[in-house]
C-alpha cells in the first residue's frame, strides 16, 4: 500500500488531495482497506476485527428495518431491494429472512460492493437465498424498489480543509524529507463549508471536511430511483452541529482493532478511515435533484417506530442487552441518524419517521 501511495504521489507531482489519498487507502484493488482480505467486522478485537456495525451487534436491527422496507415495497408496488456496501452480508440476511416472514418476499436482492473479498464472504452467507441475491458492478439504469445503505456515506472520500483565518486551504498528502507521509495544506478550489448561522464564523486553525462525493452519490440516486424509497443509516449531524465553531478538529477518525485514532496517514490500508455525515448536505443534494425527503431522525427513534420494542419483548436477556446498544443514547441510538428519500411524486408517511422526525433541524 505504501509503495502504491508513493507511486501515486510521484504521478501527481508530489502532492495528493486528501480525498484521492482516502480513496486509495480504502479502495485500491487488493491493497485498500475495503479491498484487501483483512477482517473488518466483529464484536471483539480478539477476532481480528476493527469495529462493529449494527447488523453485527444484533439481528433485531435488520428485523426492525425490514418493517420500514416492507411498507415502502408495498406502497410502491415493488419487490426488489438494493443494498450499497453490504459488509459481511448480515443485514441482507436479516432483511431477506424478515421480509419472507412478513409476507413481503423479494424477487431480487441486489448488492453493490466494491470489495471482491467482501463479495465472497457475502456470497457464502447468502448462498441459501440464491438465485434471489445478485451482485452488481454499477448502478442499475432504473431502480424500482428500496435502496438501503448502513454506514456507507461515512466511508465515501472527503475533502479536508483548514481555515487560516483569511482563506480556506486544501489539505493534501505528501512525502517529507524522511520519505514518510505528511500533511501539507495548499490553496485549492474546494468548496468551503457553510459557516454556522448566528456566529462570527470559523475559528482560525479549524480543520473540517466537505462531502462533494457523498452528495454526488445522492444526486445519482435521484436519477435512477423511479419507484420505491431509499434509507441511509449513518453517524453524523445536521450542518449547524457539524460546522459548530467548537468543532475545530472536524470529525475524521480511524478504527483499528476496536480502537479509534485520528491519524489517517498511519497504517494505510490496514484501518478504516471515516468521517461523520453532514446530513443537511445529503438532504439538500437529494431534494435539489428531485427527491422528497421522507424524514430524518435518530436511529433510536427510527427503530422504535419500526417496532423494536415488540421485538425486544420477544427476545431473551442476552439479546435484549445487545439490542439495547442500538438505541441507548451513549451508544448508537443518538449518534446514528436515518434519512429517507422517495421520488418527488411518490412521497408517503414512512413508518420510521412517524414520531421524532427532526427534518426541521436540517
Amino acid at each position: 500500500m505504501l509503495a502504491r501511495l508513493r507511486e501515486a504521489l510521484a504521478e501527481a507531482g508530489g502532492w495528493l488531495p486528501f480525498d484521492r489519498y482516502m480513496s486509495l487507502a480504502l479502495y485500491e484493488p487488493g491493497l485498500g482497506y475495503y479491498a484487501n482480505a483483512r477482517r473488518k467486522f466483529g464484536t471483539m478485537p480478539q477476532q481480528g476485527s476493527d469495529f462493529v456495525t449494527a447488523p453485527e451487534l444484533s439481528p433485531l436491527f435488520g428485523r426492525a428495518l425490514a418493517r420500514q422496507v416492507a411498507q415502502a415495497l408495498q406502497l410502491s408496488g415493488t419487490d426488489t431491494v438494493i443494498e450499497f456496501g453490504a459488509g459481511s452480508g448480515k443485514l441482507a440476511e436479516q432483511l431477506i429472512e424478515t421480509l419472507d416472514a412478513l409476507g413481503q418476499p423479494l424477487t431480487k436482492y441486489f448488492i453493490v460492493d466494491l470489495s471482491g473479498t467482501l463479495r465472497e464472504r457475502q456470497a457464502e452467507r447468502l448462498a441459501r437465498f440464491a438465485p434471489r441475491v445478485e451482485w452488481l458492478d454499477r448502478w442499475p439504469e432504473e431502480i424500482h424498489g428500496v435502496l438501503v445503505a448502513n454506514e456507507l456515506l461515512d466511508a465515501i472520500p472527503v475533502e479536508l480543509l483548514r481555515w487560516d483565518g483569511a482563506h480556506w486551504l486544501q489539505r493534501g498528502v505528501t512525502l517529507d524529507a524522511q520519505d514518510q507521509l505528511h500533511f501539507e495544506d495548499r490553496p485549492g478550489e474546494a468548496r468551503p463549508p457553510t459557516p454556522p448561522e448566528h456566529d462570527v464564523g470559523f475559528v482560525p486553525g479549524t480543520v473540517t471536511e466537505v462531502h462533494p462525493q457523498a452528495e454526488a452519490f445522492v444526486r445519482t440516486l435521484a436519477k435512477h430511483l423511479k419507484r420505491g424509497a431509499a434509507f441511509f443509516i449513518d453517524y453524523g449531524f445536521p450542518e449547524s452541529e457539524y460546522y459548530h465553531p467548537q468543532r475545530t478538529g472536524g470529525t475524521l477518525m480511524c478504527h483499528h482493532l476496536h480502537r479509534a485514532d485520528p491519524d489517517p496517514l498511519a497504517l494505510p490500508g490496514q484501518k478504516d478511515i471515516t468521517t461523520h455525515v453532514n446530513f443537511t448536505g445529503i438532504a439538500l443534494a437529494g431534494q435539489d435533484a428531485g427527491l422528497t425527503v421522507l424524514g430524518y431522525t435518530s436511529q433510536a427513534n427510527f427503530l422504535i417506530n419500526c417496532g423494536l420494542v415488540d421485538l425486544l419483548a420477544e427476545a431473551n436477556l442476552a439479546q435484549r442487552g445487545m439490542a439495547h446498544r442500538l438505541i441507548a443514547e451513549h451508544e448508537m441510538g443518538e449518534l446514528f441518524k436515518v434519512v429517507g428519500f422517495a421520488p418527488e411524486d411518490a412521497s408517503f408517511d414512512a413508518l420510521g419517521f412517524t414520531a421524532g422526525d427532526r427534518s426541521h433541524t436540517l
